[in-house]
Parts: C-alpha cells; structure tokens; sequence
C-alpha cells in the first residue's frame, strides 16, 4: 500500500529571499548603485556649469612699447579668469602655437590698433566661441573691434566638434565589452600564462578592427571628420586595445567585479573629463586633470589632433594610450602565470 508524501512545508519569506538574492548577487547590486551614482555625479559634476578658467591664450601686440604688457595683464586680470594670457612675439608665432596645441587663441593687435582675434575650433568649437565672445566684449570697452580668424575650423559635418568625442567613446566601448565577453566566455580569470596570451591576442586582432570600423564610418563614410584614415585607424587600434587590455587585467585579478572597475575609469571617470562636449578649460579643475590620463581623453584630443592639425601634439596622448596597454598586458600575463603555477602546485603527487 503505497502512501501519497505529505504537502510541503511552506518555507518562509526569510529563506526564499535567501535563495533568491545570494550574498554575491547583493554585493553586485550594490557595486551596481554605487556607479550609477558615481555616474551621475561625474557627468553632472564636470558638464552642469561651463565656463573658460585659464584658456592658454597668446596676445601679439608689436605696436608702442608696453603695449603687449598691459594687454596681457589687462586680460588676466579678468573676472573669473577665464584666460591665461601671455606675450607672444607677432602672429606668425601665435599661429604656430595654436596649430602645435599650445595655445587655444590669440589676439593680435596691430600697430594703428586693429585687432584680430585667431581661434580654432577644430579643437573645440564650445570654446572657439566663447573665446570669442570674451574678447569681443572685452576690446569693445577699450574702443577696438575685433575680427575673429579660424585658423584650424571644423568641418561642418562635425557639428559642435562632438565628432572625435562619439568617436572615442565608441572605441572605448568595444574594448570593455569585448574583453568582458571574452572573460565571461571562458572564466574571469586565465587558467595559465598561454590563456592570457591567446586573450590579449584576441583583444589584439579585434582592436584592428574595431579601429579601422571607426576610422571607416567617420571618415569615408560619414565626412564628419577629416585626415588621415590611417592615422585615425592607428589611433583607434590602440584606444580600444588599451580599455581592453584594462579590463582584462581588471577581470585577471577582482573577476566579475573588475567590469565595473573599467566601467568605473572608462565611463565615469573618462568619458565626462574627455574634453568633447566642452574642452578641457571650460571643466571643473579635477576633469580637467585626470581627463588627458584617461583613454576617451586621450582619444578626443588625438582624433581631432589628426582631423584638424595635421598630426600634431599627439605625443602625450600615444604615450597615455601605451601606458595602459601596457600595464594592462603586463598584469594580464602575471595573473595567467600564477594562476597557472598555482594549479601545477595543486596537481603535484603528495
């Protein structure tokens, strides 16, 4: 005779919760909410009040002596200091120094005390503008009128200059993803040093790719930005390579979490310090610091280097981009050997 098994003991809501929602699972919503308002704070923090503080800013006066002098003082003198005004021998010099990205602007004030006013909005149209609203305003309370030059203009299919920003970003995103893909694929973490390599080759051939889509879709296809394509496809290899070999390295060494770790540098921490929407001068003082060490700043001012200034000033930014590729292998290799040292050691007879 066969006996039917009693009904379930109903469980309490206590347990189910437990089962439902793990420990880890807390900890990752927690991570979670915590860059979603680290988010919000960084995007909102450096973008909600632009303005120009200390915009490197030459000024060629070779008229009476002295003249240059007080211009100069004139100008730093002003409310907020938006400028960083210095002396600069004649406007062959102050062109020289805006198309090597030393300055942003000069004014050039001529012997009978016209003025002219040279900008280059390749590198930020935001702060061409506002530049030449500041000194617009400025001469015309001494009596001079001022006719703005663009020396190095974007194109006008790059509205606001936005264009090597989206373009960065959109190269940073594929190497966070794709080497998070490749974690999740096949574990967090590389079983052995030759994992890691086969990882860090795979991130390798994907960032050629991804370079050359972008370099692709921005130039050729779209017109939005000029120069070389293969300086912009150069440029985007090693952006995505060095977010990827970021993550990684991240993932190598912290698993799962090491995703929003390189979400946490890339995104909150590169994207808004990036100088797109606003260049680096209109930013608050700590984006505009960490903004040329990170990859989408880096990125920004490298394309628009290589778009409007024929491949100049893009030393440092090459050099920060190298700098994370390279730490990112580095690490990426270490935690491939120990791990695989440590499972050698395991699998020793005892």
């Amino acid at each position: 005779m066969s006996h039917s098994a009693g009904p379930a003991t109903p469980r309490g809501l206590a347990a189910e919760l437990r089962d439902a929602v793990t420990p880890r699972t807390t900890l990752l919503v927690l991570g979670a909410l915590a860059l979603q308002i680290l988010f919000i704070a960084s995007y909102v923090g450096a973008l909600h009040d632009p303005k120009p503080h200390h915009v490197p800013f030459g000024v060629a006066a070779p008229g009476p002596a002295g003249q240059g002098e007080e211009l100069v003082s004139r100008l730093n003198a002003l409310s907020g200091d938006p400028l960083d005004a210095r002396k600069v021998a004649d406007e062959a010099e102050a062109r020289h120094q805006i198309l090597e990205r030393k300055l942003d602007g000069a004014l050039v004030v001529d012997p009978e005390g016209t003025g002219r006013l040279l900008v280059a909005s390749g590198g930020g149209t935001v702060l061409a503008t506002s530049l030449e609203r500041i000194i617009t305003e400025t001469e015309a309370a001494e009596g001079r009128q001022v006719r703005t030059v663009d020396i190095a203009p974007a194109s006008r299919e790059d509205f606001d200059g936005l264009s090597s920003f989206y373009l960065a970003v959109g190269w940073s995103v594929g190497g966070y993803l794709t080497a998070s893909l490749l974690a999740l694929s096949a574990g967090e973490r590389p079983a052995n040093g030759r994992r890691a390599v086969i990882r860090l080759a795979c991130m390798a051939l994907y960032s050629i790719a991804g370079g050359f889509g972008g370099a692709v879709v921005v130039g050729p296809v779209l017109g939005a930005l000029p120069g070389s394509l293969w300086g912009m496809w150069g440029l985007g290899s090693l952006v995505v390579f060095s977010v990827g070999a970021l993550t990684l390295a991240l993932e190598a060494w912290t698993g799962l979490a090491g995703i929003g770790v390189a979400v946490l540098i890339v995104v909150v921490g590169g994207n808004p310090s990036a100088g797109g929407a606003f260049p680096l001068p209109m930013l608050p003082p700590f984006w505009e610091a960490i903004g040329p060490a990170l990859q989408p700043g880096a990125g920004t001012w490298g394309a628009r280097s290589i778009a409007y200034f024929d491949g100049r000033a893009l030393t440092g930014p090459l050099l920060v981009l190298a700098a994370w590729a390279a730490g990112g292998i580095l690490v990426t290799l270490a935690a491939g050997l120990y791990s695989g040292s440590r499972q050698r050691s395991r699998d020793l007879p005892r």
